[in-house]
C-alpha cells in the first residue's frame, strides 16, 4: 500500500451504513472497517467489533474487545477472512470458548491491524498451566472498560474439565496465586 493510500485510508470517512449504525453511541467511533463479501460491513469501533448488516433495519451487535479470545487474519487480496473466537462468561471469573464467527471480507482496509491492537491492549497477562487430568488452563488478567481493577479470568482448554472437580480446584488455586501476584501498577 503507497503511502497516499494509508494517508486517504486513514482520513476516509467511514460508509454512510457504518455512520448510521453507531449515531445511537455518540462515545462509540469508527476505527476501521472492512466490507462484508455477503453484503454489510465489519466495523473497529472505539468499543470493539461491530458487525453493520447490509440491511439498515437489522442490529450492528458488538463484541466488547475484552470479549474476544482470539482474531485470526488470513489475507486473500485485499480482502480476507478474520475467525474472530469470543468468549463468553460462564460463572464469575471463568469464560468459556464460543463457537468461532468467520468474518470474509472484500475489502479489509486497516482493519487487521487495528483489530489486533485492541485485542492486544486488553490483555495484560496470561499464563498457561497444564491440569493434572490432561489438557490445560489459561488464566488471563484484561483491561475492562469503565473498571479501574483488572478482571481475572479462567479460560479451560477443555469444557469438560469444568466439571472435573480436581481440574477445577487447580484453577481455582493457579487463579488465587496469579491474582495475589498480581501488580497493578504495570
Amino acid at each position: 500500500m503507497s503511502l497516499i493510500e494509508r494517508v486517504r485510508e486513514r482520513f476516509a470517512r467511514p460508509p454512510e451504513p457504518v455512520r448510521a449504525a453507531l449515531d445511537a453511541d455518540a462515545e462509540e467511533r469508527a476505527l476501521a472497517w472492512g466490507e462484508r463479501v455477503d453484503g454489510g460491513w465489519t466495523v473497529a469501533t472505539s468499543r470493539g467489533l461491530r458487525v453493520v448488516p447490509a440491511d439498515p433495519g437489522e442490529d450492528a451487535p458488538l463484541l466488547a474487545w475484552h470479549e474476544i479470545g482470539t482474531a485470526r487474519w488470513t489475507a486473500a487480496g485485499a480482502g480476507g477472512t478474520f475467525e474472530i473466537t469470543p468468549l463468553v462468561e460462564v460463572e464469575p471469573g471463568v469464560q468459556a470458548r464460543q463457537a468461532p464467527q468467520r468474518h470474509v471480507l472484500r475489502e479489509a482496509g486497516g482493519l487487521p491491524g487495528v483489530l489486533r491492537t485492541r485485542v492486544d491492549r486488553t490483555v495484560v497477562t496470561s499464563h498457561r498451566h497444564p491440569l493434572p487430568t490432561g489438557g490445560g488452563v489459561l488464566l488471563v488478567a484484561r483491561r475492562v472498560p469503565g473498571q479501574a481493577a483488572r478482571e481475572w479470568t479462567v479460560v479451560f482448554d477443555d469444557d469438560a474439565d469444568r466439571d472435573d472437580p480436581v481440574a477445577r480446584q487447580v484453577a481455582r488455586d493457579r487463579l488465587a496465586a496469579a491474582v495475589d501476584a498480581d501488580d497493578p501498577s504495570r
